[in-house]
């Protein structure tokens, strides 16, 4: 339980050097129970946190719409509108808000319900000091990041002045497009089994993947980048690893593009070594006959992987829709794993189901051992993430240790 009073410091409070920057952090905080509220706050407060309470969703709501909030904390339990509803009702409003759901009822479909809605943590009570302190932190942290991220892209937008400057801007761009890779290991085997191709631009408009496919769906060029993209790829294949796989994204216009389904095209060349990647939060309802289309990629050899398992609107649905070979684990999944015993439940029950499909499963954003350490455990052999290799040209070395 959350003590009323502390001497210590406890892990996830910041020191001094950065309490201004925590201090302008703002948590809303909703739990009917108003003995937690208060302890909750009193915790959150001594730390340098902004904390408002509400005893209800509704309430957490309005006043969600009303202020700027760092970070919401919400209990899941609530009478009239839940937890798992306000985490829904607040995303609608801002996508970017991390969300912390508590239950003193731990379940494994109320843990896989609130990853696929887009919450950051799901916590079972009660929540000691550390944890609750550490929780906060990081989601202030993935807060910030995604705060510099949108900054940057709108710093790019503002930079292009017309629908000319742009064109002209991504045609620069496509001209110098070129890839990085990023290793797919296999831990048992020690060796990279395949590689991530990710595009990377010179253009200062357009520096980053994100940008680049905003211009293109603005200046409805979608299919000039990704026949660009295809095209390197396959330019660099002979100098990536000996028969390592490609792991290849796609837009959901790509798939819409009849160069892709080109026998002669230069990707369809190699595509026994080339995998698919079609992310979860990618939406195909306007592709016409998918199913089709992704039977017809199959027959030239290309594999499908979903990519972002976890992290999308779908959830398990992408099985049956897509009868996928390879599921990537999201990232956000993938987190902290090595602590939290409910992203533990949600990846072994996907690790078995992938079994008994025979599909193979890749863990991405590893960033520490202990992280590799836990999905080991699990029976996850396949990794990938910034503690191995970052993407680089040409490939990078793999850290083993």
């Amino acid at each position: 339980m959350i003590e009323d009073a502390t001497l210590k410091t406890p892990r996830g409070a910041p020191d001094e050097s950065v309490m201004t920057t925590v201090a302008k952090a703002r948590v809303l905080l909703a739990d009917d129970e108003p003995a937690l509220l208060r302890s909750y706050r009193r915790v959150l407060h001594r730390a340098g946190y902004e904390v408002e309470v509400v005893e209800d969703a509704t309430a957490g709501i309005d006043m969600f719409k009303t202020g700027a909030f760092d970070v919401v904390i919400s209990d899941i339990a609530m009478p009239g509108m839940s937890g798992l509803e306000m985490l829904r009702e607040i995303h609608a409003h801002d996508r970017d808000t991390p969300v912390l759901l508590m239950t003193a009822g731990p379940n494994l479909e109320g843990a896989i319900k609130a990853v696929e809605y887009g919450a950051l943590r799901y916590l079972t009570k009660p929540v000691s000091e550390d944890t609750l302190l550490d929780c906060v932190s990081r989601a202030v942290e993935v807060r910030s990041r995604t705060r510099r991220s949108n900054s940057q892209a709108a710093i790019a937008e503002q930079t292009v002045v017309d629908r000319a400057t742009l064109d002209a801007a991504f045609d620069r761009m496509l001209g110098g497009l070129w890839m990085a890779v990023q290793p797919i290991i296999s831990w048992s085997a020690h060796s990279t089994v395949a590689v991530e191709a990710l595009m990377r631009s010179n253009e200062p408009i357009l520096p980053h993947p994100g940008a680049i496919l905003c211009a293109a769906e603005q200046l409805n060029r979608l299919n000039d980048l990704g026949r660009t993209v295809r095209r390197r790829i396959a330019a660099i294949a002979a100098s990536l690893p000996f028969e390592a796989d490609i792991y290849v994204n796609l837009h959901p216009a790509d798939i819409g593009d009849d160069d892709l389904f080109d026998p002669s095209a230069p990707l369809s060349n190699i595509a026994s070594r080339v995998v698919l990647e079609i992310t979860e939060r990618s939406s195909l309802a306007k592709v016409p006959d998918v199913l089709a289309r992704i039977r017809a990629l199959r027959t030239l050899g290309y594999r499908v992987a979903i990519d972002d398992l976890g992290a999308g609107y779908a959830g398990l649905n992408s099985f049956t829709s897509l009868e996928p070979d390879v599921v990537k684990l999201d990232m956000g999944l993938v987190r902290g794993v090595d602590t939290s015993a409910t992203k533990q439940k949600i990846i072994g029950s996907i690790v078995s189901l992938c079994r008994e499909l025979k599909i193979e499963v890749i863990a991405e954003g590893i960033e520490i051992p202990a992280e590799r350490d836990a999905l080991l455990a699990l029976s996850v052999d396949k990794f990938q993430g910034y503690h191995f290799a970052r993407p680089a040209k040409p490939t990078p070395d793999v850290n083993w240790s």
